[in-house]
């Protein structure tokens, strides 16, 4: 048979859950199109695939899923959480060419530009990963107190924290936005874009094969406001990162996200639209993604003979 006459095979695109590939349990697909190009070469609204629309039980399958995660993670030693980033990121530079076909055709970018993109997204990866063994360091530290104690203040994570991933930086925004959650040792339930799925999708295709525990990273696609919202009302979620939500969207969650008083990181800058990822994805992260989601421990123990009998709280 001619290569005229052959039939293509179109990628099946599935969520990310416990480290398995669901279809969503209700059975729903929605339609993702490609964005227009600077220079006009995607066609707008091009069909590029059909990408799960997850429901309200797929979110609380995926908190079950992080949860039971959390303690296997949580538990690794920092250096250990850098040596599994590291790797992802191998693979990732190993997958370059099909992320930047994804990016350039979600975004709308050209191809040069989608690669300066994945590029900049697997050396964010590389530099988060760097710092899971010296957040301590900067985060924590010894306490000057009156009396005869030594007072250390270590951080430790958060627990299961919900993810709502940019909407407009569909690759280095989402790679942003997940690495130093689980560089820390939180586990994620990620809500990827709505319009543009697909470089999220295939990042679980990624972790399933790299050396990150299933659970760790779990990715959701559908409607934003859908799946953040039993997200956000969840008790068994522990923090949330409303960087994906829009100003309406950001109040609402909040509101939720008090019953159990969850950790909030708000959305930053929003256009004019009131869209959020505003934010510049290619300047210099810092730490405050780091630390968002840490608690501090703080422990205190006698000095002196008595040294052994320390206590803490």
């Amino acid at each position: 048979m001619s290569d005229n006459n052959r039939l293509g095979v179109f990628k099946t695109y599935k969520l990310y859950v416990g480290g398995k590939f669901p279809r969503s349990e209700s059975g729903r697909v929605y339609e993702v199109t490609t964005k227009a190009s600077a220079a006009g070469a995607a066609g707008k609204g091009a069909w590029l695939a059909n990408a799960p629309k997850s429901s309200r039980k797929d979110a609380r399958d995926a908190v079950v899923a992080a949860r039971k995660a959390f303690g296997g993670w949580s538990g690794a030693t920092a250096y250990n959480r850098g040596q599994v980033l590291y790797r992802v990121a191998e693979m990732l530079e190993g997958r370059k060419e099909q992320f930047v076909r994804e990016v350039a055709a979600s975004e709308g970018l050209s191809k040069s530009k989608a690669a300066a993109a994945v590029d900049a997204a697997i050396d964010r990866w590389v530099w988060y990963a760097g710092w899971t063994d010296k957040i301590g360091q900067i985060a924590g530290g010894a306490n000057p107190v009156a009396g005869p104690f030594f007072n250390l203040s270590t951080p430790e994570p958060t627990g299961v924290v919900a993810v709502l991933a940019p909407q407009k930086s569909s690759f280095l925004g989402l790679v942003s936005v997940i690495a130093p959650v689980i560089a820390t040792g939180n586990t994620a339930v990620v809500v990827a874009s709505a319009d543009a799925p697909l470089p999220a999708l295939s990042l679980g295709e990624v972790l399933a094969t790299s050396d990150v525990p299933g659970g760790v990273v779990n990715i959701l696609s559908g409607v934003t406001a859908e799946i953040a919202a039993p997200l956000a009302a969840h008790q068994d979620v522990n923090a949330i990162d409303l960087t994906g939500a829009d100003t309406a969207l950001a109040r609402e969650l909040e509101v939720a996200a008090a019953d159990n008083l969850k950790r909030v990181l708000r959305p930053g800058p929003v256009d004019a639209d009131g869209a959020s990822g505003s934010e510049d994805w290619t300047a210099s992260p810092g730490t405050h993604r780091l630390t968002a989601f840490l608690e501090t421990k703080t422990v205190w123990h006698p000095t002196g003979a008595l040294g052994a009998a320390g206590s803490s709280y």
